[in-house]
């Protein structure tokens, strides 16, 4: 079976919450660190999998699944997108990293957003990626999220063969001959109560009332012309964040799979605009 080349994985403990995999690159001596958050229904290794050894090439590189999806820890509480920004900040401190930059990808921006609002001692900047400050705007859209919701209970009460069902409904329907079988055994891991769970925690996500009060460098990567998070709504985001930078990316909402070529070096500017202006404000500081 053909599968990327991927970084090297270990288990994690950290203390009062669980077992994390990681995976990690440590890049080049005193690199700053960025932990990528991938987005809703993948895994770090299927959203980044074209990234991680570009990155490494200037950065200490941390991944790891979020809530319920792939490797991710799995509770029986309800999946809250605070709790995986809680899980960023404690697994950087079990890995030694004081201050990091959180790459959000789609569902990974709330998380990214929110490490900043819980945790903001811990970030030195934000790179958000295809992703809003908000992901039910419309009518339309709150009900298709809240509808997740109601699957979601659906999934924790039925047997196995109707998660199997549900499995098929929500991701089977959508495959396209471009995945590889190990992709399908990624999301084969997936605990699909907590991922449709984590549909309507995305549903229900809003950060415009305190998108304004970000103070870090931060850069938004801006998938120009995506079909599951509207581009004005990316902009509008960028537009609330005070400083920060725009990239700009001609391609659809899975671009770091179906075009790496585009969005790879985007991402990479996007994170070296952030590491340097804020290495910048640390020197005026000390000076």
């Amino acid at each position: 079976m053909r599968t990327p080349a991927l970084p090297p994985g270990r288990e994690v403990v950290v203390p009062r919450r669980g077992t994390f995999y990681v995976r990690e690159l440590a890049g080049p001596p005193g690199a700053p660190t960025v932990m990528l958050l991938h987005g809703w229904t993948a895994t770090a290794d299927l959203n980044y999998f074209t990234c991680y050894h570009e990155l490494a090439k200037h950065f200490r590189v941390i991944a790891f699944d979020l809530r319920g999806h792939g490797r991710g820890l799995r509770t029986r509480l309800p999946f809250r997108l605070s709790d995986c920004a809680d899980d960023t900040a404690a697994l950087a401190t079990e890995l030694g990293v004081d201050r990091f930059i959180p790459v959000g990808y789609s569902m990974g921006g709330p998380v990214a957003q929110l490490v900043w609002r819980r945790h903001p001692e811990r970030v030195q900047g934000l790179v958000l990626c295809a992703t809003a400050a908000y992901f039910a705007g419309r009518r339309n859209e709150r009900v298709s999220f809240l509808g997740l919701t109601g699957l979601a209970g659906l999934a924790r009460l039925t047997p196995p063969q109707a998660k199997s069902w549900l499995t098929q409904q929500l991701y089977l329907q959508r495959r396209t001959d471009q995945w590889e079988p190990w992709a399908s055994e990624e999301l084969a891991r997936h605990d699909w109560r907590m991922v449709l769970e984590a549909g309507g925690s995305l549903g229900r996500f809003s950060s415009s009332g305190w998108i304004g009060e970000i103070d870090v460098p931060t850069a938004v990567v801006v998938t120009t012309a995506d079909r599951v998070v509207p581009p004005r709504r990316q902009l509008r985001l960028a537009e609330g964040i005070p400083g920060a930078r725009i990239v700009r990316v001609n391609a659809d909402h899975t671009a770091v799979v179906s075009e790496p070529r585009k969005f790879v070096p985007a991402l990479m500017a996007a994170c070296l605009q952030v590491a340097t202006r804020s290495s910048n404000i640390t020197r005026r500081r000390a000076g």
